[in-house]
């Protein structure tokens, strides 16, 4: 029997392309799966043999916009960052939760992050099975803090475990106003309290999905048994085949260092290149840099789009945002990586990556200076760096996190 199954993958491509792998597995074995996404990566969904419910919301015209700006200014402090994300989302919430539920119809399984915490709405709602994916570790747990509060370490196990729920109650209070006029007049379904979902959630050991290697982020001992860390998800993209100017570049010289912030769109896009590139000089290194090709020279090759699983094993090391998609990416080549991060979860992989030796110390991109970038890829660089870096590499590269997630989607 064919299962249709839907993955909800709003977001940047970091967060698309994990669940492009898993939905491109499970087709492969049968079912028919759909990707709720942006437009914007329609091209990617129909080529990993999905079918896509467009979203309305472009996250790249998003953080383009003021807000999105202001977002991105909003670093890891959790009320600034969801209430960022309700100040943008807010006015096309009612016209986004239609299309959520318009794409689910028919659906057998649904998938999706906690996010509103649709996966559990609208499976209530077409009593279809559910479970959740996790990006970055959201599950509570006493062994480390929520990626956006990391100061309840200072604490202990106790402050570990509520800044979890903190985090919960916060994205919840912000989405509720959304949330519970959805529930009533367009799911049938009672309002929530103020206490929220996850609470009812938990208890009814509903399935987490948590795809990120278990050699970057230990499973806790008190995680319980429905959440599964699968390992990353990765796409692959063996079809994908250089340009020119990129594959003359690459064997023209010693391996370079890639730099590169993905969705994010800083401020002052011309003050940052300029930035990286008198950095990657004073290094005394060569580049590729996430830009315009027109602006290459012929140490610093500019490049668009190129495929981070083709790229990122060819580099000497590779400068990001932090995003949990590209550090998986960077980590899963074995090169040393150096983390620039803006908002959200990106600080936590940034600490992650220093903490496990594969990179320095991150360097939040508001402090950004050609001084400090300079010295954070001359440390990355290091002997020492470099062996930790091969090392996790070959331990992500022998996880099969895809097929560990498709059984346990069989099992559901």
């Amino acid at each position: 029997m064919v299962r249709r199954i839907v993955i909800f993958a709003a977001g940047s491509r970091g967060d698309i392309q994990p669940c492009l792998a898993l939905g491109q597995a499970l087709t492969v074995r049968g079912d028919h799966v759909r990707l709720v996404a942006s437009n914007r990566y329609a091209r990617l969904a129909f080529s990993a043999g999905l079918e896509l419910a467009p979203l309305t919301a472009d996250p790249a015209e998003i953080l383009e916009s003021d807000a999105g700006q202001e977002l991105l200014a909003g670093g890891r402090n959790p009320v600034k960052f969801l209430g960022g994300f309700r100040r943008i989302l807010g006015p096309m919430a009612e016209r986004l939760l239609s299309e959520c539920l318009d794409a689910c119809k028919g659906a057998d399984l649904i998938l999706g992050p906690t996010l509103g915490f649709l996966p559990q709405h609208i499976g209530e709602h077409l009593d279809v099975p559910w479970a959740f994916i996790h990006f970055q570790p959201s599950q509570p747990t006493r062994a480390f803090p929520h990626p956006f509060v990391p100061q309840a370490r200072l604490l202990g196990g106790w402050a570990n475990k509520a800044s979890f729920l903190a985090v919960d109650q916060i994205a919840w209070q912000l989405s509720r106003p959304f949330i519970n006029p959805w529930r009533r007049n367009d799911l049938r379904l009672s309002p929530l309290s103020l206490r929220g979902p996850m609470h009812k959630v938990r208890n009814e050991r509903r399935p987490v999905l948590a795809c990120f290697s278990p050699a970057v982020v230990q499973r806790p001992a008190d995680w319980p048994s429905y959440v599964h860390v699968t390992g990353y998800w990765f796409l692959e993209e063996p079809e994908w085949r250089p340009p020119s100017e990129l594959a003359d570049f690459l064997a023209s010289g010693p391996p370079p260092v890639y730099v590169g912030f993905g969705s994010m769109v800083p401020k002052d896009a011309e003050m940052t290149g300029r930035i990286v590139r008198t950095a990657l000089r004073l290094t005394g290194v060569r580049g590729i840099v996430q830009g315009d090709p027109a602006t290459s020279d012929d140490d610093i090759l500019a490049v668009e789009d190129v495929p981070h699983s083709w790229l990122f094993p060819q580099m000497a090391a590779v400068v990001h945002h932090g995003g949990a998609g590209t550090t998986a990416a960077g980590l899963r080549a074995g090169v040393p990586t150096v983390v620039t991060p803006f908002f959200g979860d990106q600080p936590f992989w940034g600490e992650r990556v220093a903490a496990l030796g594969a990179g320095p110390a991150p360097v939040p991109f508001s402090s950004l200076t050609v001084p400090r970038l300079a010295a954070a890829i001359r440390g990355a660089l290091s002997q020492d760096i470099a062996s930790r870096a091969t090392e996790l590499g070959l331990r992500i590269r022998a996880e099969s996190g895809v097929a560990k997630a498709c059984a346990l989607l069989d099992s559901l």
